[in-house]
């Protein structure tokens, strides 16, 4: 059985995408997402996405990290899903329920509200999440906020010279984020301008990532150093986050259908 997929990505952030809405999908397991996402023997992606149909929703996305962890929610994703779509849909994720506007601009999605109680992130235990009392070398204090999957936001003078790499897994796997966490250093250029960079959680460095400039734009509002809307600059270039006085965050940036083709299912692993 040969599979069709769509290659897309956002800001360079890259996806591999299955529509199982008309024709279900055969069953696909972590280790058959690790494999597709593999860049030397399979198509290659930092995120797997499944469509399938729903009952709340236009449609339903699941999201597969290239280590084969399924996590709630991804902002790029949803813009290349929506720009796929190309009208405006709501998504049913993990997460919770997110609606797609393509437009002039690209796509604006409504990501919904921003959580900050230490059990949304959720913690492992009870403390501050506007200004969490630990740090990792240099990088102290974070911010944590959860928009649909969890975010640290640690505040720096300059992202560039943070040693990201190094740090990220550290960060991600403390024990104190019992569920991993984004890791986001970011540097305030002025009130509506961000420069981010993000360890991705399950992925690792990441050239854009859509919530993890949500979760930064929120911290610094919330911190008092930023005000909306917030341009914020990623490697992969920029995307424009609102948060707007119902507390929905809105993000508008572009997404890109980079190729189509198939793939044999026998040869990933996947049953049919």
């Amino acid at each position: 059985m040969r599979i069709a997929f769509t290659k897309m990505h956002g800001l360079g952030n890259d996806f591999v995408v299955l529509d199982g809405r008309d024709t279900p999908l055969p069953p696909l397991d972590a280790a058959a997402a690790t494999a597709l996402a593999d860049r030397h023997t399979g198509i290659g992606c930092d995120q797997l996405i499944l469509l399938e149909p729903s009952d709340t929703a236009n449609m339903r996305m699941r999201i597969f990290n290239a280590d084969g962890s399924e996590v709630e929610a991804c902002g790029n994703a949803a813009r290349a899903v929506g720009f796929l779509q190309g009208t405006a849909a709501t998504i049913e994720t993990l997460g919770g329920i997110i609606a797609t506007t393509p437009g002039d601009h690209g796509v604006s999605v409504d990501m919904g509200t921003p959580s900050f109680g230490w059990e949304d992130i959720p913690l492992a235990y009870a403390m501050d999440t506007h200004l969490m009392p630990v740090g990792w070398e240099e990088l102290v204090q974070p911010v944590a906020v959860n928009v649909g999957n969890p975010h640290a936001i640690f505040f720096v003078d300059d992202c560039d010279a943070i040693d990201l790499a190094r740090l990220g897994p550290q960060i991600e796997t403390d024990p104190i984020f019992p569920e991993r966490v984004n890791v986001n250093v970011a540097t305030i250029a002025d009130r509506h301008h961000i420069r981010l960079h993000v360890w991705e959680r399950g992925v690792g460095l990441t050239r854009a990532c859509g919530t993890g400039a949500c979760a930064s734009t929120v911290a610094a509002i919330r911190r008092g150093l930023a005000d909306s809307p917030v341009t914020v600059t990623l490697p992969g270039g920029t995307l424009v986050i609102e948060w707007r006085e119902d507390d929905h965050i809105v993000m508008t940036g572009p997404a890109t259908q980079s190729y189509c083709g198939s793939f044999e299912a026998s040869d990933f692993g996947i049953s049919v």
